[in-house]
Parts: C-alpha cells; structure tokens; sequence
C-alpha cells in the first residue's frame, strides 16, 4: 500500500483514534461515515457479505475523507488476507490469536520478504496499478500497513509476551464481551477485575510501542475507554447505530 496511511501515522504519534465497524455493504453509506471526521473504518468481511468489488470502492471512499480502511478477515489465511491487502486497505485485523503459530502465520502471509512471503503483483490498487511501483511497493508496504491482532479470552491474553516479541503486530484489539465470558461474567464489561485486565494490557504493550483498541457500545463506556489510555477506539456497527437513531425517532413519533 504505497498512500498515506492516516491511521498509524495518528496512533505512532500517540493520538487516540476513533473508528467504527462497517457491516453494511454500500460505498455510499461508507461515504457518509467517513465524512464525519472519523478515523477509520472497519470492513468487517468475517460478519458482513461484502465483495471484493464493493470492499475496494469501499477503500477508494474513505481514501478520499483522509480515514484508514481496514477489513477484518474471517481468519488467518493466506488469500483472504492477500486479496484485502491488494484492494489497498490501510490494515489487517484478524478476529483472535489463539497460539503462537497464529502470530507467525498472520505475519507470514500480510509481509514481503524478508519479513514474511505475501504474494506479489504492482498491477493492483495497493500497488497503484504499475509495474514501476514495484520496488518501492515491496519496501514500503512492509512499514506502511497495520497488523492488528485480536485477543478475545484469558487465555489468549496469556499470549501477549509472545506478540510483543514478534515485533510486527501493532495493534492488539481486546474483546471485551468475550472475554468477560471468559472470566464467568458475561456481558459485564465494566466489571473492576476485567477492566484491571485491560489497564494491565494497555501499560504492558505500550511499554514496547504496541497499541491497544476495543469496542464501545455507548457514549459512558466510549469516555472509560478513553480514561483507560486505550488508541484505537471503535463505536458500535453501522447498522446498530443506524437502527437506534431511527427506534428513537419512532419512539419520539409515538408518545
């Protein structure tokens, strides 16, 4: 991805970044959003029926509003995560890391080599299309894009000295619900313990230069993750937000 990556260039200069997940498939509705100063936005392609046609559009828009698109894959495989990388998404997030040799794999496949062995072609978006990119597309795609990497249970927590080690994971994004349900509390997300866990997460991988993200699902848990020194914030999903704006002015219609 040869562009400007707004995203990292905010969060490695330590500013806190809000986004939102995307489930809706239109570039039109992505349009909307990103045009309300938000900094990025999830295509969230292991929930939603996006295509590749629509996702790169996707891409394109929010390029356009100065937001970082990044797609979230169903898992840790090579051509999913390929194909976002060529459409040109500003990163990659993959929805838990349950072992080492996840970490090793996610790397493998979203690098160039040295680092990792992604597959190479200049004639896409990512590589703007021309083969004389090539050179540079190789050596600045490896430092341009984000690898954020989900943490979803105790157990996998247990996993971050060996992300922080790897040295190219940048993000690591905490789920909360699951792993309230991890620790026998499920849905109790404001719980003292669990939000320990995360203040514990986010001194612990700021000390190596890794930033941390989860979800909000409300304006009073959106200010706790902001107090918790969290870096990259999603509000809710579009079609939540769309559909509680609009229950509300029903409800306003009928009382």
């Amino acid at each position: 991805m040869l562009k400007n990556n707004f995203l990292k260039q905010k969060l490695f200069n330590n500013q806190q970044t809000i986004g939102t997940w995307s489930l809706i498939n239109s570039s039109v509705s992505s349009d909307i959003i990103s045009s309300c100063g938000i900094d990025f936005l999830i295509i969230d392609a292991e929930h939603g029926n996006f295509s590749y046609e629509t996702a790169q559009n996707i891409v394109s828009v929010c390029e356009a509003n100065n937001v970082s698109p990044v797609m979230r894959v169903g898992s840790i495989d090579r051509g999913l995560i390929l194909r976002a990388l060529d459409i040109g998404v500003h990163g990659i997030q993959i929805p838990c890391v349950t072992n080492e040799e996840d970490i090793k794999s996610f790397i493998k496949f979203a690098k160039y080599p040295p680092v990792g062995d992604r597959g190479f072609s200049p004639f896409t978006k990512a590589g703007l299309y021309d083969k004389n990119n090539s050179l540079i597309h190789t050596e600045r795609t490896n430092d341009n894009i984000l690898l954020i990497a989900g943490v979803e249970s105790i157990e996998q927590i247990k996993l971050l000295d060996k992300i922080i080690s790897s040295r190219e994971i940048n993000v690591v994004f905490i789920g909360l619900y699951d792993l309230s349900k991890s620790m026998n509390i499920p849905g109790d997300i404001e719980n003292p313990k669990l939000l320990e866990i995360v203040s514990d997460t986010v001194e612990k991988c700021h000390a190596h230069n890794i930033k941390i993200g989860s979800i909000a699902t409300s304006p009073v848990m959106l200010d706790k993750l902001k107090s918790l020194q969290l870096d990259y914030i999603t509000y809710s999903v579009d079609t939540g937000v769309l559909k509680e704006a609009y229950l509300e002015i029903i409800k306003k219609f009928e009382t």
